[in-house]
């Protein structure tokens, strides 16, 4: 796939980034590369192939998910801006 100035700027526009007229031919030529990049691993048999998260093989530890109300309140509370009583306060939002 060729990418020409059209999805250039149409690309730029769409992800908010400003380009100068001058940049154009060099960003052309690096999104070709990604594109060729992306066909080159699509052309690859990842069959039977695991997805992963990480290169290093881990386990994350579990615990029981329980619902609690973090026992202090004075704890909890301790680095709020502002509260009133055992509840954050926090600015209006809608008016």
């Amino acid at each position: 796939m060729s990418v020409d100035e059209s999805t250039v700027r149409r690309v730029a526009k769409l992800a908010r980034i400003a380009v100068e007229d001058e940049e154009i031919a060099k960003l052309t030529g690096e999104l070709d590369a990604i594109l060729a990049f992306v066909e080159e691993l699509s052309a690859l048999d990842v069959e039977g192939v695991e997805p992963m998260t990480s290169v290093i093989p881990t386990s994350v530890r579990l615990r029981e998910d329980v619902v609690n109300d973090g026992g202090d309140a004075e704890r909890v509370l301790m680095n709020a801006p502002a509260r009133e009583g055992d509840f954050y306060v926090v600015p209006k939002v809608v008016e």
